[in-house]
């Protein structure tokens, strides 16, 4: 579905922020996108959905060239970026507006995630809360059914109940054709809900992998104190040192996202030598 090779970019009078970067996404996955503050998480979605043009390199999303950003190339996305700024109409305004440049989207589909999520229909949006807004914007993204669905921090705002609903329906909404792309940094957010997870550090990708592929190399584990053979990485909690280890063909186990990710930007090298053995 999206296909990056050789991808060069820098802001002006700044640093390269990508050199030679390569990416393959395919449908049919809800990838999560981790990475510190200023990695290029941001960058890279706006890059997908052609809102930043490479300096070289190509960023093909399906047999597209995002940068041209061709009408039908738009059809086929839906970008959630993290600052929004929506217009002073309703809900239902918005999709009346908006709804036709999006040919499988399903009017009774977005009645239903705005009453699953609380939003009325007839309040303008710009009277609404950070949170509401998010989930007004969410509801469309999903109801517009494009193939590739890029959401930029979309549960900040939320409170704890939203957080469980929006996982619920994001999870409900994947099937093998649609591809949802989530760049966050409330890493406990994509817990139960993604089955990939790429991380990006100071513009490289270090880790890209299937939660299943991560789960059969590591093991997740809590112990009373680090001093088992073979951790690679622990931290401390209440209850002892959450812990990970190389996995020798023991039961797969449930992958800590947050730990994982910690290990990644502590050590990203040996994180990525056990994955690719």
């Amino acid at each position: 579905m999206i296909k990056i090779r050789s991808l060069k970019f820098g802001y002006q009078r700044k640093r390269p922020l990508f050199q030679n970067l390569d990416l393959t996404i395919d449908g049919g996955h809800i990838y999560g996108l981790l990475g510190k503050n200023g990695s290029g998480k941001s960058t890279l979605l706006k890059s997908i959905a052609g809102l930043v043009f490479p300096d070289s390199g190509a960023c093909s999303v399906m047999g597209f060239d995002a940068a041209k950003r061709q009408p039908a190339f738009l059809q086929q996305l839906f970008f959630i970026p993290e600052d929004i700024f929506l217009p002073p109409v309703t809900a239902l305004q918005l999709m009346n507006s908006t709804c036709r440049f999006y040919p499988a989207f399903d009017k009774q589909q977005f009645f239903t995630l705005l009453r699953e999520f609380g939003v009325p229909q007839d309040q303008l949006l710009t009277r609404m809360s950070l949170g509401q807004q998010k989930k007004a914007l969410i509801s469309f993204g999903l109801a517009a059914n494009t193939p590739l669905l890029i959401m930029d921090e979309p549960t900040n705002g939320l409170d704890i109940p939203s957080k469980v609903q929006f996982r619920k329906l994001i999870a409900a909404a994947l099937n093998d054709e649609r591809c949802i792309l989530i760049s966050t940094h409330q890493v406990r957010d994509l817990d139960s809900m993604i089955d990939a997870l790429i991380v990006i550090d100071d513009g490289k990708i270090v880790v890209d992998a299937g939660l299943d592929r991560i789960a059969e190399r590591f093991r997740f584990s809590n112990h009373t104190r680090a001093t088992q053979a073979g951790i690679i990485y622990s931290e401390p909690d209440a209850f002892g040192m959450n812990t990970i280890s190389i996995n020798h063909g023991e039961d797969e186990g449930r992958v800590d996202l947050e730990l994982f990710f910690n290990a990644v930007t502590s050590n990203a090298k040996t994180i990525a030598d056990i994955l690719n053995r």
